[in-house]
């Protein structure tokens, strides 16, 4: 295992979300068990998601750091930490404070007004003033009756935004029909985190292990190292439907193995070929 470890630099970290409605405290263990190198937090409504001294404890107890805080952004999230700003601010305190390099946020949904309207602004004043990398998530259109339902503001897709940080996630694109490939290649150091998982243009929000999907995410991570990208890297892979802890750990380990692959420097493969 050591050995393998030594041939790829970009360390490969569980999100917590990969085990919802388990707690953090279990992603801690399965992220220990499978061999993952750190944490990303996805903060809910679980206790021990919103405070330092637990995740630390955590972090101490595993001895797996945690790399990344994702915002209580999320529709699921809306009574999480009060106003839209301060999940936000309140992810990025949480940050500091357990070493985390990089925040994910969800772009604003349209209704949420001046939050929409001032987000870009707000979120590159919050790095300025912390110094933390808030990372935006691309997203995808929702569809009503046929027709796309205008839910984002600006828009779901961050590439053609302004973002200093951009978060990217292979299931959402998937569901908005784009390359991945190309995206990440787009974003150029623009793209600061990703989410690994795959995912079917079916409208379906599935965070497929990676393979199972028609993303082209192999070739994106095999970009990624030969470009010598230098962000933190996270697995979101539903395991809800997994009949046991072991086919969840199953699932997780699979996709570790993939990401470590397609991440190695040992890996000759040319990803311009393919």
């Amino acid at each position: 295992m050591e050995d393998q470890k030594s041939s790829y630099k970009v360390p490969v970290t569980l999100s917590s979300a990969s085990v919802y409605p388990l707690s953090v405290h279990d992603a801690f263990a399965m992220a220990k068990d499978v061999g993952y190198d750190g944490i990303e937090v996805l903060v809910t409504g679980n206790a021990a998601s919103q405070s330092a001294s637990a995740l630390k404890e955590l972090m101490d107890k595993y001895q797996l750091p945690i790399l990344a805080i994702h915002a209580p952004t999320l529709l699921l999230t809306q009574q999480v930490w009060g106003s839209a700003w301060a999940k936000i601010e309140r992810s990025v305190i949480l940050a500091q404070a357990v070493g985390a390099s990089v925040v994910v946020a969800h772009p604003p949904f349209r209704w949420q007004g001046a939050y929409a309207e001032n987000f870009g602004e707000g979120v590159q004043r919050l790095i300025d003033t912390t110094g933390m990398k808030i990372a935006v998530e691309n997203m995808y259109p929702w569809r009503a009756r046929g027709r796309e339902a205008k839910m984002y503001l600006p828009h779901w897709n961050p590439v053609p935004q302004h973002y200093q940080h951009v978060t990217w996630d292979f299931s959402h694109a998937a569901i908005a029909n784009m390359d991945s490939r190309q995206a990440v290649e787009d974003l150029g150091q623009r793209l600061a985190h990703v989410h690994l998982c795959d995912g079917l243009d079916n409208g379906k929000d599935e965070h497929l292990v990676p393979g199972l999907g028609t993303q082209r995410v192999a070739e994106s991570l095999q970009y990624l190292r030969d470009a010598a990208w230098e962000g933190t890297l996270a697995v979101e892979v539903s395991t809800r439907k997994a009949k046991n802890a072991g086919q969840k750990e199953e699932w997780l380990g699979k996709t570790l193995e993939f990401a470590r692959e397609h991440l190695s420097a040992s890996n000759d493969r040319n990803p311009m070929k393919q």
